[in-house]
């Protein structure tokens, strides 16, 4: 049964006093247009916006890729890309300034190591390794710079940036590492001078690019610089002037320091630390 309402309009006395508005307060609006004028795209999987892909790559963070994007430094599949958002897959040649990425994101992490553990992978013989203690750091494998052997303390770098590794282990480079050095006697001047002017070992000569005394410390506590990578090669230095090394720590490499590090402790690098590593030249 239906009523009038003052006006004439007829209305159902269910809807109580709302009048000739039968509408709910709340009613959901729906698009009355087709729904095949604006279908939806589906996003593929196998795709990965460009810039992500290069900040990926440990290049930059994406911000700083679309401005390397839109000035022409990128390609993909041999062609110049400069447009935005644009969209790559996987399996694309991917350049920057004519050198291909790959999509594994760079990691850099440092370790404060141990003694008694060795610099390797993996050992035949069961003892510990390195690896252990950066094992929870990251899920890429990640492999040490350079070694430090057994009973060698200090920093210790590990990535899967391949061209950094093969700058910081390559000589021309002069990567500069400074050592602690304790000996079981105090070391003379005479010998001190020695080490300054350059020594002959039987692999062939060798400079360091400093070294003193460490103040406030006993003649037999000293700091070293070198950029040499030859084994063992500040043990000998010293061995081959008749002192034994009885603790040998790495503080300072490729400008890292052990600060706030503590040690068997490892840390991932910062923005501006991994910057400052890819501008030596």
């Amino acid at each position: 049964m239906t009523r009038s309402d003052n006006n004439g309009n007829r209305r159902n006395p269910k809807d109580g006093n709302r009048g000739g508005n039968n509408r709910k307060p709340f009613a959901k609006k729906y698009n009355t247009r087709e729904k095949g004028n604006t279908p939806q795209k589906k996003s593929n999987p196998d795709e990965i916006r460009l810039n992500r892909y290069i900040a990926n790559a440990g290049i930059c963070s994406r911000r700083e890729a679309d401005t390397y994007i839109a000035a022409g430094n990128v390609s993909v599949n041999g062609k110049v890309v400069t447009e935005m958002g644009y969209k790559v897959k996987r399996s694309d040649d991917v350049r920057f300034d004519g050198k291909r990425l790959s999509l594994e994101k760079k990691e850099y992490i440092l370790l404060n190591k141990p003694k008694n553990f060795i610099t390797t992978t993996s050992d035949e013989k069961g003892r510990r390794t390195v690896m252990e203690l950066v094992s929870s750091a990251s899920k890429s494998r990640l492999l040490p710079v350079g070694r430090l052997d057994r009973n060698t303390t200090g920093l210790l770098l590990f990535t899967n940036d391949g061209d950094l590794t093969k700058k910081l282990t390559h000589p021309k480079h002069g990567v500069r590492k400074i050592y602690h050095v304790h000996l079981d006697k105090n070391l003379s001047l005479s010998d001190l001078h020695k080490i300054e002017e350059g020594l002959e070992l039987e692999d062939g000569p060798i400079d360091v690019d400093s070294i003193s005394f460490i103040q406030g410390a006993p003649k037999r506590e000293i700091g070293v610089e070198i950029h040499s990578g030859r084994n063992r090669i500040v043990r000998r230095i010293f061995e081959h002037l008749g002192y034994e090394v009885t603790k040998l720590d790495r503080v300072i490499f490729a400008g890292l320091t052990k600060k706030d590090l503590p040690r068997g402790h490892w840390r991932h690098l910062t923005e501006q630390e991994i910057i400052n590593l890819r501008n030596i030249k």
